[in-house]
C-alpha cells in the first residue's frame, strides 16, 4: 500500500451543532478512478456534501504496486506515468470543484487493491457514508465488484451510483 499525503481544498471544515432533521453524515467518502461512473459518483457525493454541510474525502486508487512490479520495466514506467497523469488531472478537478462548491475536501492518492484501500481510508477518516460508481465490467457479475464488497462488509452505508 502506497498512499500520498492528503491534500485539503475548499473552505475549512466547520463544526455545526446538532439540529433536528439535519443529523446526516459529517464525512462522505467517494472512490474515483477516472471512469465515467466514478465521475458521476464524485458529482453525487460533492452535491450531497454541499447540502449536508459536511466534509468530502475523495480517494483515487491506482494500479496495485505488485502488478506494476511484475511486468516489464518499460511497460511499468508507462503505466506509472499514466497513473500519475490521471492523478494530476483528478487533483485539478477536485480542487476546482471544492472551491466552486465551497465544500471542505480532502484528496488522497493510493496505490493498491481498490477494496482494501477504500476500506482503510474510510476507517482512517471516520467516513459516515461511502459513494462509489457501479462497475461496468461484465466479469464483476461473477467475481464481485468493489461496490458489492463494500456493501457486503456492512460497516458503512454505501451509495452505488450507476
Amino acid at each position: 500500500m502506497e498512499t500520498s499525503a492528503a491534500e485539503h481544498y475548499g473552505p475549512a471544515a466547520a463544526w455545526h451543532p446538532f439540529e433536528r432533521g439535519t443529523d446526516g453524515p459529517r464525512v462522505i467518502m467517494v472512490g474515483v478512478d477516472g471512469s465515467p461512473t466514478s465521475e458521476r459518483a464524485a458529482a453525487y457525493a460533492a452535491g450531497m456534501a454541499r447540502r449536508q454541510r459536511c466534509r468530502l474525502v475523495v480517494v483515487f486508487v491506482g494500479t496495485p504496486a505488485s502488478f506494476i512490479n511484475a511486468i516489464y520495466a518499460e511497460t511499468a514506467a508507462t503505466l506509472i506515468s499514466t497513473y500519475d497523469e490521471l492523478a494530476e488531472a483528478l487533483r485539478k478537478d477536485v480542487r476546482r470543484t471544492a472551491e466552486e462548491m465551497g465544500v471542505p475536501t480532502t484528496f488522497i492518492v493510493c496505490r493498491g487493491d481498490a477494496f482494501t484501500e477504500l476500506r482503510s481510508q474510510a476507517d482512517r477518516h471516520k467516513a459516515d457514508l461511502l459513494v462509489v460508481g457501479a462497475s461496468a465490467q461484465a466479469g464483476h457479475r461473477f467475481v464481485g465488484s468493489v461496490a458489492a464488497k463494500l456493501v457486503k462488509l456492512g460497516r458503512w452505508p454505501v451509495v452505488v451510483v450507476p
